[in-house]
This record gives C-alpha cells, structure tokens and sequence, in this order.
C-alpha cells in the first residue's frame, strides 16, 4: 500500500518547513513510518467514525432533522463554526433555506437567487467554491453573518441525492462550511473530507425514501382490504361504513374531525357534496349542490383561478390546497369560517381528484390540529384514498339500482305469465301462432330477467340439464333477434346435436355464456350476408358445442380476446363466468370463418 515511500520523503522534504530542519535519512524514514502506523491509522478511525454516525441517522426523522444532524457532524468532523444547507428549487428557481447548524437558519434570508450567488454557482458546476474572506466576495451579499455568526471565511461544496423515478428530478443542494479566520487557506484534504461526508447523506436520504415507500404501500393495501371487504359482504356498499372503516387507517397521519368527498359538474360550475364523515345531517348535507364561485377554495382545487399570493394561513401546490388557519384565511367564504369555529376544525386541507387529466372530484379534509404542510407521502395516501373512495361510492350507486332493479324484473315477469294465461284461456291460441310463439319467447326471456336479478345477490342452486337443449333455446332466440336487426342474407346452419348432453351448472350462468357468444358470432358476420352455425358434440369427459360464424379475425386479435383484453364487457363476463364451470373456451380462425369452442365438464351418473 505505501511502496511510494521514497517519493513521499522526497516530498516531505521539499516543503519550507523541511528544508529549515537539519536531518538525516534515517530522520525521514522515521518520520514516515510514524506517518503511517501513527499518524494516518488513527486518522482514518475518526473519518470512519464520522462516517458511519451519518449512515446511522435514523431515517424516521424528517428532512431537515436529517440535514441537521449531517452539519452537525460536519461542524465537529471539520472544526468550523457553523454549517449551513439549503435546497435548490427547480420550480422556482431558487435556493431555498433549509438547515444549519447550530440553529438559526430562521435569521437569513428565506430565498436566495441562483444567479449572482455562490450557492448557484456551486450548483450549476458542480465544484467546490472557496471563499478566504467573505468581505471581499463579491458573490456573497449578505455581509451581515460575519458580526451576526462571527465568521469570516467558508467553502461551499455540492450534494446531490439521486432520484428515484424516472419523472423525478435528482435533488441537488450546497453545503457551506464557515470559519472565523479572515484570508484563511483551505486545504484539499478539507474539501475532500467534506465531499464524502455530504456523498453519505444521499445514502441515509435514499433509505428514508424506500422505508416510506414501503409504509405508504403498507397503508394503501390496508385501505384496499378494508373496501374489498365491504364490497364482499352480503349487505350490499354503504358509504358510512367505508368511512368508518378507513378514518381509523389515517390516525397517524391527520387528526381528523370530518371529511367529505365532491363531485364536480361536468360544467365545471357545480360541486355535490356525495358522501362525508361523521355520517351526520348537522354535519354533511349529503346530496346538496354548491355553487363552485361560493367558495375560493374550490376554484383554487379545481384550477379555475391563479394563486399568487404569499400568505402565512394558507398553502396552495399543484397537489393540493392547505387551509392553515381557517380564521385568518382569505380563500374561504365566511360561512366555512363559522363551521370551523363551530367545530373546533383548526386547519382544512383540499385535494383534486384528477382521473385522466379532468377533475371530476375532490376531497376536504378537517384537520383538529393545525397542520403547517403534508408530506409528499401523506398525501399520496390520502390521494389514493380519495380515488378508492370514488370507485366505493360508484359501488354505492351500482348496489341501489340493482337492489331497485328486481321490482321491475319481477313485475315484468308476472304479468307476462298472467298475459299468456290468459291468451291460452280466453283466445284458445293454436300452439303454431306467431302470436303464441312469440308471447312464449317474452314470457321465458322475463323470467330469465327476474332470475338474473334475484341472482344478484344469490344465484340459485346447480342443476342437471340438458347443455343440447338449452343451445337449441338460446340460438332460436338469437334466429329471432337478427329478423328484428334486419340482417339481410344470414344463412342458419343447425347441428348435428349429441341429445341429451348433461352437465351440472348454475342455469343461468350458461344461459349467460351462450348469449354472448352468440352476440359477438352474429355481429362479426360481414354486412354482405354469411353463415352461423351451432353444433353440439361429447369428447371424452367434455361437453362441448362449436359456434361458428363468417367473418376471419387477426390472430392478435384472437390472442387478446382470450386473455380478456377487450373493452366490452360480453366476453369479459364469458371467461369469467367459463372459468366458474371449470370449462374452457378456445377461439380458431379460418382463412373466411371464425370457430368458438366451449367445452364444460360432463356430468356422469352415479
């Protein structure tokens, strides 16, 4: 490691302060032994030391605290007087203050100019910048540090903290060490010293980033799992118990009071207000419409005014709009101050909900406490819940109609059984009639439409049937369907049939698969006219039926039907619904025809 030994000596000897001293070989090569086992051993032990306290910083402390305790490390390891570090600010295109040690950062200047500064030039090269005598720098305006902080001299050096993401930017900030010596000669070894210490705050900076990743994807599945397990229980989606499920999962991060999700006008010129915590009528007025002018705020969240001021009692980011005192704020109307006053509510934060680049939501938060800002973090989680809370409440909505839609289906189904009573009774219709058969068609398609929606919520017990039987019902049905589209030059081709061919299934579960195949055979036959066809066949332990229609389709588009990677939801419900029976489905292409194959298990005797 030393084999330079000779070199070093010469070196050595060439300094002034050398050549003054009156020595022997055997002098040097003492001297640089000492140098080495001594000297350089236990210098190397203190680096390492101050190297590893900041690698041990604990990475639950905030920014700043982390920033902190690196300059206090900093001001020991490199005897200097004070520390100093500050951010650069890509969107504003500043410097912006940010720790010191020891304290005080609060008495300079909040913003200092990339241009004209030291700090920006650091930034911009790169390189360290070395100020003997702040007097005489002309880059360093504030003069007033030297009697403030008793310093007069201080270099400045880079730190960069490497992104994450690729839309992220690096972080790249200055650190500027101060002495009270006047015209003071820095060395490289102080430089350098410096430049490692500030290249391990990146390290500590990194893993405090990965521990809240992985806390905010730890919140996310909590909120996730607390949803799905109201979407799967029996009693349907109700917004108030979703609500109360999640508050509890936001303890740690805001102290909350109330909450409220909005709905925005595609006007953009109302809010609803659709759900809130505390499920109370003194609290929420849930359904009541606002103007979107009666409150600053909502135009500030939805984009609809600039915000230039710069106020103590509110922050306004892309991300979000921060009441901070809502008693002083000016971007609240009077009537949401007296609500804060009644309610103990000490700050309000507000959050868009941006789905494909349009706002069609937002939520506010009511905060006890009075919060001066929110992590990037926190509010990831709370943009994420805003988003699930969207997604529940069109739950919510689906849940009502179709809770509301079997009245109709079920009525439906009635009087048409009672329509044909009384058609058979009263009229003796010949069982050939149009008339008859078509009220036959009506009568068992509204009895299929009370099944499906009595199957919403229970789907009825498996049964034996007939697979050939039921085909032969659903492709007559579908024949009428394409006379009512007038579809012109269709050719029907039926069979052959295996009859009886069994299977055990839910009824309308199959009755289901068939009409969707059916629809998507008959709507793919080109509008000059074709041929669909059914055919029913056993294979071994498969039933199966072949569906084939005029009309080729792309193998990538065969590909992507199959893995459910369409934008109508027919075939989507199809492989869904194949994949309950245990069946498969298989789709073949000719060069002018396209196969479906359904194949679902047989049911053999005992």
């Amino acid at each position: 490691m030393f084999d330079n030994s000779k070199n070093l000596i010469e070196s050595l000897k060439e300094n002034d302060w050398a050549k003054a001293i009156s020595a022997d070989d055997v002098f040097w090569v003492k001297m640089n032994e000492w140098l080495h086992k001594d000297l350089l051993p236990e210098f190397i032990i203190q680096v390492v030391h101050y190297i590893d306290e900041i690698v041990r910083i604990d990475p639950d402390l905030n920014e700043r605290e982390i920033l902190e305790m690196v300059a206090m490390l900093m001001e020991k390891s490199l005897d200097a007087n004070y520390i100093s570090v500050r951010i650069y600010d890509p969107d504003a295109d500043q410097m912006l203050s940010f720790a010191s040690y020891p304290k005080g950062e609060e008495t300079r200047q909040i913003h200092i100019s990339l241009e004209g500064s030291i700090a920006g030039d650091v930034v911009k090269s790169g390189r360290a910048y070395l100020v003997p005598n702040i007097m005489k720098e002309d880059k360093y305006l504030d003069k007033s540090i030297v009697e403030r902080k008793g310093v007069n001299s201080l270099f400045a050096i880079p730190f960069e903290i490497p992104r994450f993401f690729r839309h992220e930017r690096n972080t790249v900030g200055v650190i500027q060490i101060y002495y009270p010596q006047i015209d003071r000669v820095f060395s490289s070894l102080e430089v350098q010293m410096a430049r490692l210490m500030s290249s391990r705050l990146g390290f500590v900076i990194a893993r405090k980033k990965i521990l809240s990743m992985q806390r905010v994807n730890e919140k996310k599945d909590k909120i996730v799992k607390q949803i799905f397990q109201k979407l799967g229980s029996w009693q349907g989606v109700k917004m108030k118990d979703i609500f109360n499920r999640l508050i509890p999962e936001l303890a740690d991060i805001i102290n909350l009071q109330s909450c409220a999700l909005f709905s925005v006008s595609s006007d953009m010129e109302q809010v609803l207000l659709e759900a809130g915590y505390p499920d109370s009528t003194s609290y929420h007025g849930i359904g009541k419409s606002f103007p979107v002018k009666s409150e600053p705020a909502f135009e500030l969240v939805l984009g609809l005014r600039g915000y230039n001021d710069e106020s103590p009692y509110e922050l306004v980011t892309p991300s979000y709009a921060l009441v901070i005192d809502p008693q002083k704020s000016t971007i609240i109307s009077d009537n949401i101050k007296q609500f804060a006053r009644n309610r103990n509510i000490n700050s309000i934060l507000y959050i868009p909900l941006n789905v494909g680049g349009e706002i069609t939501h937002f939520m506010t938060f009511d905060a006890l406490e009075q919060r001066k800002g929110y992590s990037p973090e926190e509010i990831e989680i709370l943009l994420f819940l805003g988003r699930e809370l969207m997604k529940a409440q069109r739950m919510e909505r689906l849940d009502d109609i179709l809770h509301d839609f079997k009245n109709p289906a079920i009525a439906i189904a009635g009087f048409a059984r009672r329509a044909n009573q009384i058609l058979e009774n009263e009229y003796k219709l010949p069982g050939e009639s149009k008339i008859k058969k078509y009220l036959d068609v009506l009568l068992e398609e509204t009895s299929r439409l009370q099944e499906m929606s009595l199957s919403i919520s229970h789907i009825g017990k498996e049964q034996k049937i007939n697979l050939t039987e039921v085909i032969k019902r659903r492709f007559e049905i579908n024949n009428e369907a394409i006379k009512e589209q007038l579809k012109e030059n269709v050719v029907i081709e039926e069979g052959p049939f295996v009859d009886p061919l069994w299977i055990n299934c839910y009824p309308l579960h199959v009755e289901r698969v068939i009409d969707n195949i059916l629809n998507n055979a008959t709507n793919a036959i080109p509008v000059k006219g074709g041929t669909l066809s059914v055919r029913t066949y056993q294979e071994g332990d498969w039933a199966c039926v072949e569906f084939s229609n005029s009309g080729a389709i792309l193998d990538e588009d065969r590909r992507r039907v199959l893995a459910g990677e369409v934008q109508g939801r027919g075939f989507y419900i199809t492989l869904r619904i194949v994949r309950l029976l245990n069946g498969h489905i298989d789709i073949k292409a000719t060069k002018n025809a396209t196969i479906v194959s359904l194949r679902l298990p047989v049911c053999r005797e005992e």
